[in-house]
């Protein structure tokens, strides 16, 4: 390919070399797989400005490895509350630039993790903007505060339902390094339901939302474990799930019976709420939905029996989400 060689000073013929680099991150190395230009005239090697550097990649692997937020989930979450960067440095109590060099990848301190962490809760950032009733203009404050006051009312009972029931496991392999995300999972369900779906379909549509998004992204969206059973990969206790949200009136489930079978349709009874997602969650939730749109669940079943993550495992047996890499979408 043909370059600037900034030792030639002019354009020359450019060799792609691609090598295994180790970056240590706060005592840690990590390799991360780089790419630089060598100019076949002289042979100087220069970086590949238009990619990410080595140390990029190395915070963007260090934070996946301790479950640390992305600059895209910090960026993401400030947007879907209509928040300039200074309004929420100004509700955090940080510096104007702190958050900036968060967003543009620079890796944040444990302390500013859980501070960020905390705040990501509808009840904590409420408490937050009440605290600082400068930050932002009144009119703003004002529907911000509303908002998050129905959020935190709708999310009680199912916090307690998913703390008390289901616990608060450890993020790891399988549950695609992300600790399980209610939201997430309840706007998932709701989202694949808006046009009803029978629950063997929407259960692979779960699965097949949170691995491709690990397999593009390396974290799963969710952070749901799943288990190999008869009809394909299922959420692990997935009938709670959905006992809860029609019980709260969210979901109906119906009962079909189409010959000599009774199967069970899910149909949404409100809106699934898309804030909860970021940029990459929601276009993998559309990508999936759009390629599975005119699967049956006999047809989306016998798919997911052909994927490695089914194949190699056995019944009752949690999948872990290493699996992705062979996912066939």
């Amino acid at each position: 390919m043909k370059g600037i060689c900034p030792n030639c000073e002019k354009e020359t013929e450019l060799e792609v070399i691609r090598a295994t680099e180790v970056v240590e991150v706060r005592g840690e190395p990590i390799e991360v797989d780089a790419e630089f230009f060598k100019c076949t005239e002289c042979g100087t090697d220069f970086e590949n400005t238009r990619g990410p550097d080595a140390l990029v990649l190395a915070y963007r692997e260090y934070r996946r490895r301790h479950d640390m937020l992305q600059p895209e989930q910090i960026r993401d979450w400030r947007k879907q509350y209509g928040l300039t960067q200074n309004e929420l440095s100004k509700i955090l109590g940080w510096g104007g630039v702190t958050l900036s060099r968060y967003e543009n990848g620079a890796l944040h301190s444990e302390a500013h993790e859980k501070i960020l962490r905390l705040a990501m809760e509808p009840h904590n950032l409420r408490k937050l903007i009440e605290e600082a009733p400068d930050a932002l203009p009144e009119d703003k404050r004002e529907r911000l505060l509303g908002e998050l006051h129905a959020a935190d009312e709708e999310a009680c009972s199912f916090e307690r339902l998913f703390e008390e029931r289901f616990g608060q496991y450890a993020p790891d392999e399988f549950s695609g390094f992300r600790r399980l995300d209610w939201r997430k999972l309840f706007n998932a369900i709701i989202y694949f339901c808006s046009e009803g779906q029978p629950k063997t379909k929407l259960n692979k549509l779960l699965f097949y939302a949170d691995f491709k998004h690990f397999k593009e992204y390396s974290v799963s969206i969710t952070g749901a474990r799943y288990v190999h059973l008869q009809y394909g990969p299922v959420p692990d206790d997935y009938d709670y799930y959905f006992a809860e949200l029609s019980r709260e009136q969210y979901l109906a489930v119906e009962e079909e019976i189409i010959g000599a079978y009774t199967s069970f349709k899910c149909v949404a009874r409100t809106e699934p709420d898309l804030r909860a997602f970021e940029q990459t969650e929601r276009h993998v939730l559309e990508e999936v939905f759009k390629h599975f749109r005119e699967f049956g669940s006999v047809k989306i079943m016998e798919f997911s029996h052909e994927e490695t993550a089914y194949a190699a495992t056995t019944e009752g047996e949690r999948i872990s989400y290493l699996y992705a890499k062979d996912l066939r979408i």
